[in-house]
C-alpha cells in the first residue's frame, strides 16, 4: 500500500504563489509516476501536471509557464511550484501514485486552493 500526504494549499491574492507537497510512503519502487490533479466544485477532476521518476514532465495547456512540477525521488516527494495564480485555479488539489511495472493509482487526501481578492 501507498500513502500519500498532501500540504501547502491555502487562500491567496491573484497574481500570487503557493508551492504544494506531497510525500508518499508504503510500498514505494522507484519505477512511478507522480503528479497533481485538481478538482474544483461542480467539475471533473482534471489533471494538471505530472513528472516520471526520469523527470520528464506533461503540464495541462491551463497552467503551461505559471506551474512547475518537481520530485525528489530520495524523499518520495513531489512538489508542484503554482505561480501567477487566477481565480480559475481554485480548487482542491489532489495527488497521485502511479506504479508502472502493475499499474496502480493512488491519490491524496487532497488540499483546497483558493485564489480570491
Amino acid at each position: 500500500q501507498v500513502q500519500l500526504v498532501e500540504s501547502g494549499g491555502g487562500l491567496v491574492q491573484p497574481g500570487g504563489s503557493l508551492r504544494l507537497s506531497c510525500a508518499a510512503s508504503g510500498t514505494i519502487f522507484s519505477s512511478n509516476i507522480m503528479g497533481w490533479y485538481r478538482q474544483a466544485p461542480g467539475k471533473q477532476r482534471e489533471l494538471v501536471a505530472v513528472i516520471t521518476s526520469g523527470g520528464t514532465t506533461t503540464y495541462a495547456s491551463s497552467v503551461k509557464g505559471r506551474f512547475t512540477i518537481s520530485r525528489d525521488n530520495a524523499k518520495n516527494t513531489v512538489y508542484l511550484q503554482m505561480n501567477s495564480l487566477k481565480a480559475e485555479d481554485t480548487a482542491v488539489y489532489y495527488c497521485n501514485l502511479r506504479k508502472i511495472v502493475t499499474p496502480t493509482n493512488f491519490w491524496g487526501q487532497g488540499t483546497q486552493v483558493t485564489v480570491s481578492s
